[in-house]
């Protein structure tokens, strides 16, 4: 991995500060142990970073066993006293000053934290407590003991990761292929199916951006895919499946269509990054092609399906008195749980037909519902609506792989980044979890029995997909 100047800084000062670094003769465990608390009690700048550098490079060597013991011990140790805060607090309660305060938080802040930080300076200490958050989001289920470990990981990881220290940077087929092999591995949206189709997705007709951080400069945070197409696409196959456009596609193009974004570190879920990322690939892409005119994702809804089965399941069902009766008019149908257990049901036509129009209005419902100001539950919908889009279109039959209808039923949406109304629109959610919202959004919640015998835009798809002897969706 590519070293930062700033790992390169901490490594030069741990060499002139390896004189003061005592090795204990002990188990690697116990020796790992035995440098963290001197770390945390040093006061010496190189010797701090001789100690952080000798601390990681033995972490790194632990088994698995060793490694989740240690975990354990920064959990368990390194919180606050308990007396001084508790005498800081009564103060605090009995004279609420700004002094006071400031000396209630100083004491309340579990030494862990600075243990941490000082690991942080030795040579790749940020991407070690990355993959150390990491595993503990997998044990936390198993091990709720390592949850402050996890608390302190998170609140120094939320500063460290802040908006202002991430580089954009645009991918292309001339970029190293260190970073080609990360954007085919952390593909999670749509699957690149090896070097063709990333030379595809590379194409005159394709923008692949990253955002980097200082500290981890070989290691992606966020791949950002758009295809330049004209009009607002509503269908991932036809993007990914697209052949190569003639020399004079990108300039007929008025739409970059943001298809797949990822984030690439699982030690860093749930962190956030800021808001208006987007909004800078949107200001990149405008100053390059000013033929642009839409900026929109077409986006998957994660959490769609497994919130409607949630609410299948309750009393009050989401469905209206309506679209039980269309349900009911075909024979053999059953419940819409039942139905939607298996792909077959986008193998008939009448089904199709009679589902368009309860699953879309469900669907906006679901990513409308402002959940009394939190704003829509579903992952996606709140990281593009507190960048500042527009819940644009919900778009029926738009993903048929497995995937794509076991969460969402096939259904996927189109977010638009209209440059004059993104602040505005990131306002109202993150104050009031306001959901801004097209007029064909709008439309669905208010007239939701209009078009449930519409003939589907995608039903012609549908039916030339089908191979004999397996159902529709199957791939």
């Amino acid at each position: 991995m590519a070293r930062s100047w700033l790992d390169r800084l901490w490594a030069s000062i741990a060499d002139r500060g390896g004189e003061w670094v005592d090795i204990p003769d002990a188990s690697p465990l116990d020796q790992v142990c035995r440098l963290a608390l001197d770390l945390l009690s040093g006061r010496g700048e190189a010797s701090g970073a001789a100690l952080a550098r000798e601390l990681l490079g033995r972490y790194r060597r632990l088994g698995d066993a060793d490694r989740r013991a240690f975990q354990r011990f920064l959990a368990e140790g390194f919180a606050p006293e308990p007396e001084p805060l508790r005498q800081a607090a009564a103060e605090y309660v009995q004279d609420p000053t700004p002094e006071r305060a400031m000396r209630l938080a100083e004491l309340a802040e579990p030494p862990r934290q600075e243990l941490l930080r000082r690991i942080n300076m030795g040579p790749g200490g940020t991407s070690t407590l990355v993959g150390m958050r990491s595993e503990l989001l997998g044990a936390l289920r198993t091990e709720p003991g390592l949850q402050p470990l996890e608390s302190d990981l998170r609140h120094l990881l939320g500063s460290w990761f802040n908006r202002g220290f991430l580089e954009l940077r645009r991918i292309d087929w001339d970029s190293p292929a260190a970073s080609l092999e990360k954007l085919i591995a952390y593909e999670a949206v749509h699957e690149i199916k090896g070097w063709e189709d990333l030379r595809r997705r590379l194409q005159r007709d394709r923008r692949c951006f990253a955002f980097f951080h200082p500290a981890l400069p070989g290691e992606p945070l966020i791949f950002v895919e758009v295809a330049l197409v004209e009009g607002m696409a509503g269908a991932v196959e036809p993007l990914l499946a697209a052949p190569v456009p003639d020399a004079s596609a990108v300039d007929r193009a008025d739409s970059a269509i943001f298809y797949s974004i990822n984030n690439c570190q699982y030690g860093l879920r749930g962190i956030s990054f800021g808001n208006f990322l987007i909004k800078q690939v949107v200001e990149e892409l405008r100053a390059e092609l000013p033929n642009l005119s839409c900026f929109a994702t077409l986006s998957p809804v994660p959490g769609f399906r497994r919130w409607l089965e949630s609410r299948l399941d309750g009393e009050a069902s989401p469905m209206l008195a309506g679209e039980q009766q269309a349900l009911g008019a075909i024979d053999g149908a059953g419940s819409l749980k039942e139905l939607l257990a298996s792909p077959d049901w986008i193998g008939s036509e009448s089904l199709v037909e009679t589902l368009r129009p309860i699953l879309l209005r469900l669907c906006a419902s679901y990513l409308t519902d402002t959940r009394d100001g939190r704003g829509p539950s579903d992952p996606v919908a709140r990281f593009h609506l507190g960048n500042g889009a527009r819940l644009e279109r919900v778009n029926w039959l738009a993903n048929l792989s497995p995937r794509g209808l076991r969460e969402s039923c096939g259904i996927m949406v189109n977010y638009l980044y209209d440059p004059d109304t993104i602040e505005t629109n990131h306002e109202a959610f993150v104050r009031h979890g306001a959901v801004a919202q097209g007029v064909s959004v709008t439309a669905l919640l208010t007239r939701p029995a209009e078009g449930a015998r519409r003939p589907s835009r995608l039903a012609s798809l549908v039916s030339s997909r089908k191979p004999k002897g397996a159902p529709i969706g199957v791939q």
